[in-house]
């Protein structure tokens, strides 16, 4: 599958997209971004990796790639993006429960329950479900739907970006052309996810074993 094999090629076809592209790279990446962050159907988007592969190939010099503009236009897109799904989970939460697809996810009994998590460790979860792949989409769609206060919201919503986008680009920028890393950026790309998705996991053991 294409979108599969741009995922486990990544630092592949985004060297290709810049040599083609030239300058609109930014504005292509600024949009994946922002779509991952922003828009709750599409949170199997690249995320993390793509941050680091496009540090990793900002830091070889060999295209034309500046790792502060990276900086500037990811945190925008991130931020931006969840900003707009607050705003989606708004106007479309609760209404979202009639539908026959969002319905097994979302319902009024889930977004009362989203309400009262969020009033308690909305700033947490926003910040924290930066570094979750999946989560980091339904974050921002949850605390919309849940009435979490806006102006809260947006200052963990900052906090969280810029977390996310200066790990993600330092750890690509100094780490990410060590020869063994280089070479096998499929496994480091499939590692990344791995471990972003531990928490996940961790949670959902801990659920089971409550409910048990």
């Amino acid at each position: 599958m294409p979108f599969i094999d741009f995922f486990l090629h990544i630092d592949q076809h985004l060297f290709n997209l810049v040599n083609q592209f030239g300058g609109w790279s930014y504005l292509i990446l600024f949009i994946m971004i922002f779509i991952e962050t922003g828009v709750v159907i599409f949170p199997f988007l690249p995320g993390d990796s793509l941050l680091f592969a496009a540090a990793a190939l900002a830091a070889t010099g060999k295209v034309n790639l500046n790792i502060f503009v990276l900086f500037v236009i990811f945190l925008s897109g991130a931020v931006l993006g969840d900003t707009m799904n607050y705003h989606i989970g708004i106007k479309v939460g609760l209404s979202a429960s009639k539908n026959s697809f969002f319905s097994k996810m979302i319902n009024q009994d889930k977004m009362a329950a989203a309400e009262r998590f969020f009033e308690k460790h909305g700033g947490k979860t926003i910040a924290l479900a930066r570094f979750v792949p999946f989560i980091r989409t339904f974050a921002p769609f949850v605390s919309g739907g849940s009435k979490m206060n806006y102006h809260h919201f947006l200052l963990f919503n900052f906090i969280g970006g810029l977390a996310w986008v200066t790990l993600c680009l330092v750890g690509g920028y100094f780490f990410g052309n060590i020869s063994f890393v280089s070479e096998h950026f499929t496994l480091v790309a499939l590692g990344i996810v791995f471990v972003s998705l531990i928490p996940v996991g961790v949670i959902s053991l801990q659920n089971r074993l409550k409910k048990a």
